[in-house]
Formats: C-alpha cells, structure tokens, sequence
C-alpha cells in the first residue's frame, strides 16, 4: 500500500497541492505538486464562491491521484487571509493562601481562555504567552505556590462566516481533513531558525494580496496579523498606465526594484509597454516603490511598540513578493533594521526535480511547512490503470476524526466543525452525567440523613410518645 503525505493551501489567490513522504533521516521527497488558480473563487485568502471552490479542490486532489495513481483519504490543510489577528487576553485564578498550582488549575485556566467570545469572531488558536504566579513570571507554574494565578494568552481570530465557509468547501467536495493548521505558525515552523525564533524576529509572508507579519520573542508567538495589502496591488498600480493586468505584471517582474539609489535612476532611460508606447524610468520607480512603502510600513506596525528594539533575530522575508530586486534592502532602510533575511526555502531538506520546489523563490515554504507537520499516512486504494478503472472501488475504513485536547494551545492546530461538535456534544453529555450524578448522590445523601434521623435517640423517642399519645387516645375511646 502506498505511504505519503498530502497537503492543501489556501493561498491569498490559488489553491496549491503538494504529495510527500518522510524519510528516516528527516527529509522529505515530494512526490507530486499541482495548482489551481483561485481568483474567481478566493480573494485574500478568504473563500468567497463556496461552489468554485469545491470545483477547484476537486480539481486538485484529481491532479494529485492521476499523478500519485493512488486515492487520497484525507489531507492537511492550511489557513490563511484577511481578517485573522491576534488578540491579548488575560484570566485570572483567585487561590487560599499557600496553594500549590496543579495541572487542572493551569487547564482551567486554559479552558476558560478558550471559552471567551468575541463578536463574530471565531478563537482559531490560543497561544500561551506566560503565567504570572503571585507577581512572578513562568512558563510552567505546576507545583509552585502561590494564592494568585493569572493566564496571559494569545488568541488567534478569524470572523466566523469565513470558518464556517472554509469548512464547508472540504465537506462539499467529499474531502477529509486530517488535520487544520494555521498557516502562519507552520510557515514559522518551517523557515525560522531556533535562533531567531529566541532571539525574537518578525517574519513577513509576502503574497499576492495580503502581507502575513508574525512576532516572536522567546520562542513565543506575540502578535499575528494579516494586512490585505500584497505584490498584485503594484500590478494594479501599473495598470494605471492603461496597460493590462498581464502586461503590468510582466513589467513588474522584469523591471521592478524595491529600492532604486536616486544615483542609479536614468532620467532619459524608459521601459516599453507595447509597440508603441513606453514609460519612463522615474515614473517607473515611483509607482512601484510608493506601493513598496506603503506595504513595508503597514507591515512595521503591526510589531508591538515592548518589542522594538529587542529582536534580535532582524526581519524574515518569504513569499512570492521576496523575490523582487533589493526587497532585503528596503525593509532595512525603512525599518531601521540592519538584519534581514530572506528565506527562499524551508529549513528541512527537501527532495525534489519539480521546477516548483527547486526554484527556491519562497512560494512553496508555507505548504512545505504544512506538509512537515503532517504525521498520517493520507493514502487510500490504489487507482487501476485497467478496463475495470471505472469499478467502485471497496469500501475503505472511515477516517477516524482527530482529537484535540487543551494541552495542544498555541501549536497552531484549528479545530474542524465536525470536532468542534462532537466536542460540544462530549461536553453536553459530561455535563449531564455530572448533574444526574449530583442528584444521586443528592438524593442518597438525604435517604442517609433520614436513615440516622430515624436511628436517633431523639427520633425514637418522640416515636415512642406519639405510639404512647395514640395508645391513650384508643383506650380512651374503648372506655367510653
């Protein structure tokens, strides 16, 4: 039976696939990559024709059986787009003097965290910043003492509507997920450096339509955010010029620098549009590094104002959009930051002759990081090359749905509908068996209160004189 690995991404404004099995050594040989292109039905990353978008996973997993001549049970898939953000949140524990932190207080807290409600918001993820023991700082309070215990926690929105969608597209197009992860956090798993991710550093997905910025400090994600703003708002730009989408991206990528010493601008010199017209130089660069600008210091923003200063990591730059000329050099000049990276590939050894893969040019890090993360075998039956391709294959063993617990916060790991409601219904029917058991033993505590009231000196005592009242009363009555 055939062994290996699939992954999806949902990127800003394509679809790509990716087939791969692990080696002992840690590498990883990728068997197959295809892509859709999505413009009709995803826009920054966000599903926005439900119908579209199945038609255009189908057409993927298709693409990747013919290739892998085997079926696909299930996949990996990645979430990204508009609209995710990270949110602070703090949950405080009031404790008895001298109580020692356990396990269940600290899932308690976790739990609680996970519980909060935010307007039209849905908690994809939460990630543990640290915990505050008393006025102490940890990373794991189990086993300390304290009489106060506060959680700082990280959670990773996104609006509901585009949950639900998402979820939707997969359960329409028949394909099974086994296991949603959060885009980013694999991106940041796959190309950061341990260094980096201690040190602290910001990584910056540049894609098509939207720019992802992530902060760590301390081996901790501190803030996530997605700014719809991306290298085909430089296409849209040029278009200005009365040229087509195609020409100006054409343009873009064989002209377009993101850092131009006013020394190198040639005043006489011009690009051509067409046969017969041309634009010239200076306007040229100021079109494409006006967009660049705007793009680089949205992205500044978005780190925290405790941690400027602090990383010691620099800047990562990934994405299609890190492949323009001197990209490395304007983030250094309009951030102020001397070290800047840029990050082609993932950190694990890839196998591949696809030209996709060996190009480098830091599109494939987010679904190669997808598809380290996966640790299931995705393949189904075997796909016949006989007369009798067409027959319904046998019935394969259901996909058993993965379970997630608290402890797995912050690993980037988002939770399907289907989870989520069978989860709710676990709770709901724990809750029940809670109550019912509540009012068992309830009710048996009362039958051994009656029991001992009744077994009481007292009890019998005012049992006695009530037989002996009745007795008198009855040979009162006889006499009479």
């Amino acid at each position: 039976m055939a062994d290996f690995i699939v992954a999806i991404e949902l990127g800003s404004s394509k679809i790509t696939g990716i087939a791969g099995k692990k080696n002992l050594d840690g590498s990883i040989k990728v068997l197959a990559v295809v892509k859709e292109d999505a413009t009709s039905c995803i826009r920054k990353g966000v599903v926005n024709n439900i119908d579209k978008t199945v038609q255009a996973l189908g057409n993927v997993i298709k693409k990747l059986e013919n290739i892998l001549k085997t079926k696909i049970a299930r996949v990996y898939v990645g979430v990204n787009g508009q609209s995710i953000r990270s949110e602070k949140n703090i949950i405080v524990k009031q404790l008895p003097a001298d109580t020692k932190v356990t396990v269940d207080m600290v899932n308690g807290l976790m739990d609680a965290n996970r519980s909060m409600q935010y307007p039209d918001q849905e908690i994809l993820d939460a990630v543990t910043q640290e915990y505050k023991v008393d006025n102490q700082l940890q990373v794991d309070p189990t086993g300390f003492i304290c009489s106060r215990l506060e959680g700082n926690f990280l959670n990773i929105l996104w609006r509901k509507s585009f949950y639900r969608n998402l979820n939707r597209c997969f359960e329409n197009a028949g394909i099974a997920i086994a296991e949603m992860y959060l885009s980013p956090l694999a991106l940041a798993d796959a190309v950061l450096t341990d260094a980096e991710r201690r040190g602290g550093c910001v990584l910056v997905d540049l894609g098509a339509e939207t720019t992802t910025i992530s902060v760590y400090y301390r081996d901790i994600l501190r803030h996530l955010a997605v700014i719809p703003l991306g290298s085909n708002n430089i296409t849209k730009d040029l278009t200005s010029l009365q040229m087509e989408d195609k020409t100006a991206e054409e343009m873009k990528l064989k002209y377009a620098s993101a850092y131009t010493d006013s020394n190198e601008i040639d005043m006489e010199k011009t690009y051509p549009i067409d046969h017969d017209r041309s634009i010239d130089m200076p306007k040229f660069v100021e079109i494409v590094e006006a967009r660049l600008q705007e793009i680089i210091e949205n992205a500044w923003h978005q780190v925290p104002d405790e941690f400027m200063g602090k990383l010691l990591g620099g800047i990562v730059l990934t994405g299609g959009g890190s492949n323009m000329k001197n990209i490395d050099k304007a983030f250094k000049i309009l951030t102020h930051t001397d070290k800047v990276r840029i990050a082609g590939s993932v950190t694990t050894t890839i196998i591949s002759k696809s030209p996709t893969i060996t190009a480098k040019d830091g599109t494939m890090c987010t679904v190669l990081g997808l598809l380290a993360k996966g640790n299931m075998n995705c393949a189904g039956s075997e796909i016949s090359d006989t007369l009798f391709q067409n027959e319904q294959p046998a019935n394969e063993p259901p996909v058993q749905p993965v379970t997630h617990t608290t402890t797995e916060n912050g690993k980037g790991i988002i939770k399907t509908e289907a989870e989520k409601a069978a989860e709710e219904a676990a709770k709901r029917k724990q809750e029940e068996e809670e109550e019912r058991r509540r009012q068992q033993e309830a009710e048996e505590e009362e039958e051994q209160r009656r029991k001992k009231r009744e077994n009481s000196w007292f009890h019998k005592a005012v049992n006695g004189l009530k037989t002996f009242g009745r007795k008198m009363i009855e040979e009162e009555e006889d006499e009479k």
